[in-house]
């Protein structure tokens, strides 16, 4: 019998979904037991409910081809197999919020890639490396739920993770006025170019919702657990404009910072390539051994060049310098399918694990 924990992934044949399981291939302590999606995918193999829709770079896992996928709405039947779950459910808000409540009130936890529950009082917002504390807010949570083990935690939005680690890397100067623009992949919105030709050589300045999570989240992954629930970062402030870009995977961020205590140039990248948390201290399996990379030359960080630092769970900073309105400006890179979604949420069920609220049912 394995000694692993049984995963199941709810949405595994979506894009994220599939990043979840090729990532968990071959995990230490996790093992894919069980996919659920929708109710037309049920019954069908991995494989034949996936097709020709197999969009990562990697091959399909053997392991996981001839699971048969069940009805992600069967929550019972789902949760039984199972000891916590991974959520890349594609469906409206409403009913993520209500079918991961069910699932938690199974005894089963939910560790979310989407955003419907992050603003949930009591359900945690977590970056590892910045706000492993915020974990907490669970035994509140699981009071309101009447659970015992059964809990939701989230991770933030894709984009955040490419400016919000040097802000927090930074915290000691004290940001307190951001301007973030995003330039976003087309991943993001679960698509290659195959699925979105009008992509390619093309760029449009809008989607839809990112501009107030880009400006909002960052406050709460920022802020502190008082009394059951988070104060939001106080004396800060973002404004942000995210646009989308003829790029497969990776969000970069050009991003200017005004600082209530003025650093050096050297004290901010000292900061950077010194930034470590509780994934390092722990040695967590998807851990990145740096957190932070900062790249001298002009022309990084690239995506072709970066976006894979340490398996794309490390954050690439650059250009950064001395700014004529603000105090200081620099780049910032994120591979957003892995550290901005799928990845961040292993890290983050590998920290729950060592926190002790994963364990076996």
């Amino acid at each position: 019998m394995s000694e692993k924990l049984k995963v199941g992934i709810l949405g595994g044949t979506g894009m994220v979904g599939q990043r979840f399981i090729s990532l968990l291939e071959n995990h230490p302590w996790f093992e894919v037991t069980t996919i659920a999606a929708s109710p037309r995918s049920a019954g069908k193999t991995y494989e034949e409910a996936v097709g020709g829709r197999w969009k990562m770079d990697t091959p399909m896992p053997e392991a996981v081809k001839k699971i048969v996928v069940k009805d992600v709405t069967e929550v019972d039947k789902v949760a039984s197999e199972v000891d916590f779950c991974f959520s890349a459910v594609d469906m409206t808000k409403d009913e993520i919020r209500a079918i991961e409540e069910a699932y938690a009130k199974t005894e089963t936890p939910v560790v979310s890639n989407n955003s419907a529950h992050r603003w949930t009082k009591d359900v945690p917002m977590v970056v590892p490396e910045i706000n492993a504390d915020h974990t907490g807010l669970i035994e509140f949570q699981k009071k309101r739920l009447g659970t015992k083990r059964g809990f939701i935690a989230v991770k933030p939005n894709c984009s955040i993770q490419s400016y919000t680690p040097a802000l927090w890397a930074w915290s000691e100067f004290e940001p307190y006025e951001v301007i973030a623009s995003t330039y976003q992949a087309i991943s993001g919105a679960g698509k290659t170019f195959k699925d979105w030709p009008e992509m390619v050589e093309n760029i449009i300045p809008y989607i839809g919702g990112e501009e107030e999570k880009s400006e909002k989240e960052p406050l709460r992954v920022l802020g502190t657990l008082e009394n059951g629930e988070i104060t939001l970062k106080k004396d800060l402030v973002i404004t942000s404009q995210c646009i989308r870009v003829p790029v497969l995977n990776g969000h970069t961020a050009s991003v200017f910072v005004k600082f209530r205590k003025k650093p050096t140039k050297e004290q901010l990248i000292e900061k950077l390539r010194t930034a470590k948390g509780a994934p390092q201290e722990l040695n967590l399996p998807s851990a990145p051994k740096n957190f932070i990379q900062y790249l001298e030359e002009d022309n990084r960080p690239q995506v072709k060049l970066d976006v894979d630092y340490e398996n794309g769970m490390g954050v690439s900073i650059g250009r950064l310098r001395e700014d004529s309105v603000y105090d200081f400006k620099f780049v910032g890179l994120s591979h957003n399918t892995v550290r901005g979604a799928a990845g961040g949420a292993v890290l983050c069920a590998e920290l729950l694990k060592a926190q002790g609220y994963i364990t076996k049912k």
